[in-house]
């Protein structure tokens, strides 16, 4: 196990009906006037918009609104965010959303006490803003990208096609309130590309070389198997508000960094997603569930031992002599889950022609996650090259 360290604020508050308290519970943290943020259309339906600003109201929060955010949210509505936020003299940001509403909100806490452009800091890898961030709320309507727990946000430039992330420990929220009623309403594709995302993000940090790993293995297969579990349940029953429940709290587990303490970590995936999604606008859940398994394949002969220990653990293969067929039917029995759930397995299904220039994507997501060396590459239990990050996208097709 490697060193480590570890931080988080957020106050987690969970249950149902618990998104009526968001005055009470936002108050403490209120120095100022607040920026309320969200997306559009279901908020409003739902009338969760409503009960927000009654609540933010009856405890003397004062607050003015952006709304507008969307899937693979846009660091332009972050800048006129930023405006706002700098002209009330803003104090907190408050996101009533999924995960990208809080990536969005998180863009706009940053940005607002710092002088140079947001996407600078985004483009700079490991940069280090002159102001920390302003403190970050959250009112979870989606859960899936964990960002309710996480010191991450991701960004997409439409005028560069670039799709980028931002961390900071200072991000982490404050308060987040994770209320499963909220969640009855989500279409089942939003479930089923949730518990993909979810899922992702455990693979990252899940598959490792480094050793003695032994309670977040345990911890990492516990959290896998229980997304797979309450996905199921949700497939057939969407009105579920225990298995909403656990998945949230599944989706908070997998990327508040819990599971990844002490190991390396990959993020290849999620890095050559974030090409496909940035060009051509998929959503990021079926964008991983096209590449994850082709990523598998490519890389799983240079550590058999963890991926064997997967397969067995977590998609329940029978262990045998032969660790090549003990991976691939994991790699198969995770492709009929993807499948269970509606979500797409080709890029053609993505509507991702097979003559994309699928070099170029793989170049950037290795010149962005590849840490500025000479040849970068993308990293997991084998480094990725540009070449070999081709051939798995194009192993996709």
């Amino acid at each position: 196990m490697l060193n480590f360290a570890y931080q988080n604020q957020t106050h987690y508050v969970y249950g149902p009906g618990e998104h009526l308290n968001l005055g009470t519970l936002l108050h403490p943290h209120c120095t100022g006037k607040i920026l309320l943020h969200y997306g559009g259309g279901s908020i409003e339906r739902t009338g969760l918009l409503q009960r927000t600003r009654k609540s933010l109201n009856q405890a003397g929060i004062e607050f003015v609104e952006l709304g507008g955010v969307k899937p693979n949210p846009s660091v332009e509505l972050v800048r006129k965010g930023i405006e706002i936020a700098r002209r009330e003299k803003v104090k907190l940001v408050l996101a009533v959303g999924g995960g990208s509403v809080i990536d969005s909100a998180k863009g706009i806490a940053t940005g607002v006490p710092n002088d140079c452009d947001i996407w600078e800091l985004y483009s700079r890898k490991g940069s280090v803003p002159a102001h920390e961030p302003l403190p970050v709320a959250t009112v979870l309507t989606l859960p899936a990208a964990g960002s309710e727990n996480s010191p991450n946000t991701v960004l997409t430039n439409e005028a560069t096609g670039r799709k980028l992330g931002f961390k900071h420990m200072k991000l982490r929220p404050v308060l987040s309130i994770v209320d499963p009623t909220l969640f009855l309403t989500l279409p089942h594709s939003q479930m089923a590309y949730g518990a993909c995302d979810m899922l992702c993000h455990i693979f990252e940090r899940y598959f490792t070389n480094t050793n003695d790993t032994a309670l977040s293995d345990a911890l990492a297969e516990a959290t896998m198997r229980t997304i797979i579990t309450q996905a199921r349940r949700l497939n057939t029953d969407l009105g579920n508000a225990d298995a909403w429940g656990q998945l949230a709290l599944c989706g908070t587990v997998a990327h508040n960094d819990l599971l990844g303490l002490g190991r390396e970590q990959s993020w290849a995936c999620h890095a050559l997603e974030h090409e496909l999604s940035a060009v051509y606008d998929v959503p990021h859940g079926a964008g991983l569930a096209v590449v994850v398994p082709a990523y598998m394949e490519a890389v799983w002969p240079y550590n058999p031992g963890i991926y064997a220990q997967w397969a067995t653990n977590v998609m329940g293969v029978t262990p045998q002599r032969d660790t090549a067929a003990v991976v691939q039917e994991g790699i198969e029995r995770l492709r009929a889950w993807y499948r269970e759930l509606g979500l797409p397995q080709t890029m053609q299904e993505l509507g991702i022609p097979a003559d994309a220039d699928f070099s170029a994507m793989a170049a950037a997501a290795c010149k962005t996650y590849g840490g500025g060396a000479a040849i970068p590459t993308l990293p997991g239990v084998h480094p990725l090259t540009a070449e070999e990050a081709t051939a798995i996208y194009q192993a996709a097709i």
